[in-house]
């Protein structure tokens, strides 16, 4: 890529996400040339100004969903452009055009299947054949999940025990909520599955993002929301119960695209699922029953008549995105996940990944500032693929290297 008058440019640096990332920028972006997209200068100018000495000459860009002509102008001038503006699926896709034309480097945090579904379909020969590498699911949705099981392949590749086989991540520990704009994403989904019987089709589908759907292997049922007892998981977790997870229908996807785009490396054998510990008191065996059958009513019935809801009334309910948590809730939050794995040898593995922080908010703008930054400044770090890729399959090395640095911890340990 020719030399851009921008490493980085944050659309959407007005929104409560968008903010957070530019914050984290201004204290971690070191000699990274930033500068900040949104619809109003004048609000861009007040987020500027809370940022401290680091932010005060970034440029301000005005760039607007609505006004492609705006987008096009903001991607020509930038190695990578960070956006936070969703929903996705409602805001997303022009700018994603954008980018695939210039040859820009893209990172996103969509949960919305659809919308990346949709990505490939329409721009990811596109985005190939110009150079850009659009990255989408740089959050809590899907980096934790992507990447421990990355470090897997990682250790089996280097230990020479096989391919990777039945693995499962389980969320150990959480405290916090999910975002405004990951709960928009979610009522997206919900409306474009209730509105179109192909869309649920492929919602349904394992591989609905594969980049070879014919080449994918016949597993049977891999469902997105089970209960489990753990020591059917990994000795390790006897005594804890699991539930559904409830963002597994999206992250399952975005890992076993890495797995296509990566050539299959983690295998042909590669099953996934993931699901989150509710404990080993005398009551979790019912909250792992009762609990998973909330996800599949949610996902099940809600795919199908949510259109029939009165969403004014839904959007009262749920929070708005662009609003948030406290600062002093934002620092009290915390993700821990485990991601176990047994390889066709027979070895067993787990890759722990822990941050500090509220997952949707604190950690999410931390993740999408590092890939950012990985990026614009790690490229040396990068794979060769280019197109419409997943976080593992542009710059897993480089987020491997990056994270620990931002007070993220990954551990890989083979197991007895």
């Amino acid at each position: 890529m020719t030399q851009r008058e921008f490493d980085i440019v944050v659309y959407g640096a007005t929104g409560f996400v968008g903010k957070l990332t530019a914050e984290y920028l201004a204290k971690a972006g070191g000699d990274a040339r930033i500068a900040l997209a949104g619809r109003s200068i004048d609000r861009l100018g007040k987020v500027r100004d809370t940022l401290g000495p680091a932010a005060q000459s970034w440029p301000l860009l005005q760039a607007d969903a609505s006004s492609p002509s705006t987008l096009d102008a903001m991607a020509a001038r930038t190695q990578v452009v960070i956006t936070t503006v969703g929903p996705y699926t409602r805001y997303g896709m022009p700018l994603v055009a954008a980018c695939a034309a210039a040859g820009t480097d893209y990172a996103d945090l969509t949960g919305e299947a659809m919308f990346v579904r949709n990505s490939i379909d329409l721009y990811h020969k596109q985005a190939a054949d110009t150079g850009a590498r659009i990255v989408h699911a740089c959050g809590f949705d899907s980096i934790p999940s992507d990447l421990t099981v990355y470090a897997l392949y990682r250790a089996a590749r280097d230990d020479g025990t096989g391919e990777l086989c039945d693995t499962e991540l389980v969320v150990r520990r959480f405290s916090g909520a999910f975002s405004g704009g990951t709960i928009a994403s979610m009522l997206e989904v919900l409306n474009s599955a209730s509105s179109d019987p192909d869309v649920r089709r492929q919602l349904a589908d394992p591989y609905t993002l594969s980049s070879d759907r014919g080449a994918e292997p016949d597993l049977g049922r891999q469902p997105d929301l089970r209960w489990r007892r753990g020591r059917d998981i990994a000795p390790e977790l006897n005594g804890v119960w699991t539930a559904g997870f409830v963002m597994a229908p999206y992250n399952t996807r975005i890992v076993r695209r890495s797995n296509a785009l990566l050539d299959w490396a983690y295998g042909t054998r590669f099953r996934y699922s993931e699901t989150m510990s509710v404990g080993s008191s005398l009551v979790a065996p019912a909250l792992s029953v009762i609990g998973t059958g909330l996800g599949e009513v949610t996902f099940g019935l809600g795919s199908r008549y949510f259109r029939l809801l009165p969403r004014r009334l839904i959007d009262r309910m749920v929070p708005k995105p662009g609003t948030g948590p406290s600062e002093a809730v934002r620092e009290r939050g915390y993700y821990q996940v485990e991601t176990y794995t047994t390889t066709s040898t027979g070895v067993r593995y787990v890759a722990t990944m822990a941050q500090q922080g509220d997952p949707g908010y604190k950690a999410t703008s931390i993740l999408l500032g590092e890939s950012g930054l990985a990026l614009a400044l790690d490229r040396d770090k990068l794979s060769d693929l280019r197109g419409v890729l997943t976080p593992v399959s542009a710059m897993g090395d480089a987020l491997l290297a990056r994270l620990p640095g931002a007070d993220v911890t990954l551990e890989t340990t083979r197991l007895s």
